[in-house]
């Protein structure tokens, strides 16, 4: 079984975090062999890919504790929990809340599949500038430089209203790197982005350090991105998109 083949078999259902406008093959390959679904296709959390305390001091693991265990958590039971209520609507031909438990799929979806990316892009030995050609090159071309695309995700970033994310993804249609922000998990998106890298700008992801200082969160995040991730992420999406 190829790598590809495993993913479309242990994701299971993850077709259904397309209601958040972000689910793409080429991102789902990304993933790699992250198993996000159980035996009988429930969603489940995976494992850190490192310490919770590896990107000290930049993220602490407290933090990164919390964020995990009980945030991405709550993500992972609320998406099987409106799963499950629109089974029984089904069943029972009650559909007065459909709209409810739709929405809560696309919220809490959103907020597991994003995250599961999350985790994946940041590397204790992450940060500095990518130096892989090719993404240098979609880097340049679709902002001028390095330094322009670094101003520009951490202010979109910065600017999010409320909570949300701010992502960087391959746009298939204009074959171009594009920033854009995430309201919650859920709203802003764009149905064709592969996303490549997400920052969260929840609250709960840097509040226990820099409290209301989402700046100095930001500025931490880039010294942990792994830029050989998003590079592999951007090659899959070529060959998709």
């Amino acid at each position: 079984m190829n790598r590809r083949e495993y993913l479309k078999k242990t994701m299971g259902g993850a077709a259904l975090l397309g209601a958040a406008g972000l689910f793409n093959p080429a991102s789902a390959e990304s993933l790699y062999e992250i198993k996000l679904t159980d035996e009988l296709g429930r969603y489940t959390l995976a494992d850190l890919p490192y310490a919770p305390d590896a990107l000290e001091p930049h993220i602490d693991a407290q933090t990164m504790q919390l964020h995990h265990g009980r945030h991405h958590q709550g993500y992972v039971n609320g998406i099987n929990n409106a799963l499950d209520k629109l089974a029984e609507a089904r069943e029972s031909g009650d559909y007065s809340l459909v709209k409810h438990w739709s929405r809560e799929i696309s919220f809490h979806g959103g907020g597991h599949y994003l995250h599961t990316l999350f985790w994946t892009v940041m590397s204790p030995n992450g940060g500095g500038e990518p130096t892989n050609q090719t993404l240098r090159q979609h880097i340049d071309r679709s902002f001028g430089s390095f330094e322009k695309f670094r101003a520009h995700f951490l202010a979109a970033s910065n600017a999010v209203e409320g909570s949300g994310w701010g992502v960087l993804a391959w746009e298939p249609v204009g074959q171009r790197l594009i920033i854009h922000q995430v309201e919650r998990q859920s709203d802003l998106s764009t149905w064709s982005n592969i996303p490549l890298l997400m920052v969260d700008v929840w609250e709960h992801a840097y509040y226990l350090r820099y409290q209301n200082r989402r700046g100095e969160y930001t500025q931490a995040f880039m010294n942990v991105v792994d830029w050989d991730e998003v590079a592999r992420r951007l090659d899959a999406a070529l060959r998709f998109g």
